[in-house]
């Protein structure tokens, strides 16, 4: 892709910060004008580091107008209201049947799009079930498979504990893989990259919060990754999740049906303060 590194010499007032922020520090400052080596430019990450920085917006990359981006404010968010909303975050295991808005299922996704990535490469797939009734029919068919293997015996190995769950759940008729939620999110990223699970990890956490901040509730679930990965693949890649993708994890998401009033209290953070290097 043609990285169109351009600056409007005009607004450019020099400070040389573009430069200074690159990662490979492949911008050079000629004459007070920062420029890009055309040899350099397949080293670029396009992690738009110069296009953020810049002061007056002189610089645009990518093909990106600097006047489409959203100004930053001087002061950040208050670190005690983003520490509250961090500390009142609970696993929701109950969930309203209504369905979330598309317009805040979309604004949330667009969102995780900003999330880092190893070495920016911006692979992570989001796989969204955002239509209640498509998730009813994930739910029927992975417990139909699951109730044939119970009765004939033939739980996978290894597996006995989250077979427990299920004969719970086909016994009590509770949904405890997906706890009843309207919708489900699973993250994957290539496996041949350079950090696929740990790409996945951030991109939930930044949904999960977000989706928090708006009144969602969310549950990683595990019992639904191991299902969909060790027992029933062929629903997941029926998903449209690519065989060639490393699941991280898998999140079930929307208005929760219980109300929590205050936050938990913990007893303390385990901390390692490393004094001295030996």
């Amino acid at each position: 892709m043609e990285l169109q590194f351009e600056v409007n010499e005009e607004l450019c007032i020099g400070c040389g910060e573009c430069s200074k922020d690159c990662p490979f520090q492949l911008i050079e400052m000629k004459d007070d004008v920062p420029t890009m080596a055309k040899e350099n430019e397949a080293n670029c990450l396009q992690c738009q580091h110069c296009l953020a920085v810049c002061s007056t917006g002189a610089l645009s990359i990518l093909g990106k107008n600097p006047a489409d981006s959203i100004p930053l404010p001087g002061s950040a968010i208050p670190a005690k209201q983003l520490a509250t909303l961090m500390q009142s975050r609970r696993s929701v295991r109950r969930y309203k049947k209504d369905r979330v808005s598309p317009e805040d299922i979309a604004f949330l996704l667009e969102t995780v799009g900003y999330a880092p990535t190893g070495i920016n490469n911006q692979q992570v797939l989001l796989t969204v079930i955002d239509d209640p009734q498509i998730m009813d029919s994930l739910r029927k068919k992975v417990y139909t498979i699951l109730a044939k293997l119970c009765e004939s015996g033939s739980f996978p190995a290894g597996m006995e504990y989250l077979q427990g769950y299920v004969q719970d759940a086909l016994v009590t008729g509770q949904d405890t893989l997906f706890r009843g939620a309207p919708h489900l999110l699973i993250a994957s990223s290539p496996k041949a990259g350079p950090c696929p699970e740990a790409d996945c990890f951030i991109a939930l956490t930044y949904f999960e919060l977000l989706a928090a901040s708006m009144g969602m509730g969310a549950l990683w679930s595990g019992l639904a990754k191991w299902t969909l990965t060790g027992i029933t693949p062929e629903i997941l890649a029926g998903l449209g999740v690519p065989d060639s993708h490393q699941v991280g994890y898998i999140m079930v998401f929307g208005r929760p049906d219980v109300t929590y009033r205050r936050t938990v209290q913990r007893d303390h953070a385990h901390i390692n303060r490393v004094q001295q290097i030996v």
